[in-house]
């Protein structure tokens, strides 16, 4: 999307926690990414049945150039009894993508392997257009030699992924980061594992300095993660944090402009996450085309 005046609704793509069908491709939609409405009944609108058979953290993007789009998430599937121990040491290094023109009419899901022989499960990731390379930069984190580090990969068709390498290593353990690109910078959004809140810093080049945004103090909202940025409608921007510590699902946090990053609550009678809780996902901005069509196909079941 372009400018702000062109949006017309917001798609939040989620999945919805570890119950028997909860790791799986859930959609709402919102007008004003405040109100959500869950679609297709509530019910997966995608299922993996392939890899781990189950998704977590779905990520849902825009081709360059429009003709297409690309979703997708962590393949693993906690509801199988697995531990959080032997997910993080020898979890799935591939990642499950589907892809759309319309975003109705899916592909059958297929698997990536983008994570590194020496590395556990492949978590959350997220793409950003990087034009100096002419392709996407894939980015998750994946635990090895002791810690979690943010790795990347370059692909063109989110079929064959190259150059991987180590994108972001801390002092401490980092995950869950996503990234935006306003006005000619970068913003990037990361989880400090260690202390349990979300950390941001901006920069001129994906594979540049970043330098942190020092306004941003989200320490007293620990216990957060996944977090998801969007412009509203009125120009400000929303942040979406999952409090997976208190297990309460998504809250919507604004503010006035990414480079003062003074992100303040939405007071509880300005949102409706909606009836199901919405764990780590993504949001995209909808044209007018593309809302109508999706809540023809899927609104039509909605509850």
């Amino acid at each position: 999307m372009g400018k702000v005046s062109e949006i017309a609704g917001y798609l939040f793509v989620t999945f919805t926690g570890e119950s028997e069908d909860g790791e799986q491709i859930y959609l709402a939609l919102s007008e004003d990414g405040f109100h959500w409405q869950e679609l297709n009944g509530g019910r997966p609108v995608l299922r993996s049945r392939i890899g781990e058979k189950g998704v977590r953290d779905p990520f849902l993007l825009r081709s360059r150039d429009k003709s297409r789009y690309y979703l997708m998430a962590t393949d693993l599937r906690m509801a199988s009894g697995r531990s959080w121990e032997d997910a993080q040491l020898h979890g799935s290094r591939s990642v499950i993508v589907w892809e759309s023109e319309d975003l109705v009419c899916w592909s059958e899901p297929r698997s990536c392997e983008v994570g590194t022989e020496e590395s556990g499960c492949v978590w959350a990731p997220e793409a950003v257009y990087a034009p100096e390379k002419e392709a996407y930069m894939v980015f998750w984190s994946s635990y090895s030699e002791g810690k979690y580090r943010i790795w990347r990969a370059y692909t063109r068709d989110f079929r064959v992924f190259e150059d991987r390498g180590i994108y972001m290593e801390q002092a401490y353990d980092v995950i869950d980061m996503t990234i935006i690109r306003d006005s000619g910078t970068y913003y990037r959004f990361y989880k400090n594992e260690q202390e349990k809140y979300l950390c941001m810093d901006c920069g001129k080049d994906l594979e540049g300095t970043f330098i942190p945004v020092e306004s941003f103090d989200l320490r007293n909202r620990r216990g957060v993660e996944g977090p998801v940025l969007f412009p509203a409608k009125d120009g400000k921007w929303c942040l979406l944090v999952d409090q997976f510590a208190a297990n309460g699902g998504y809250v919507p946090l604004i503010c006035e402009s990414l480079s003062e990053g003074r992100f303040r609550d939405v007071k509880k009678e300005n949102y409706d996450m909606g009836r199901q809780q919405k764990r780590h996902g993504s949001v995209l901005l909808l044209s007018g085309e593309e809302y109508d069509r999706v809540k023809g196909i899927y609104g039509r079941q909605a509850k």
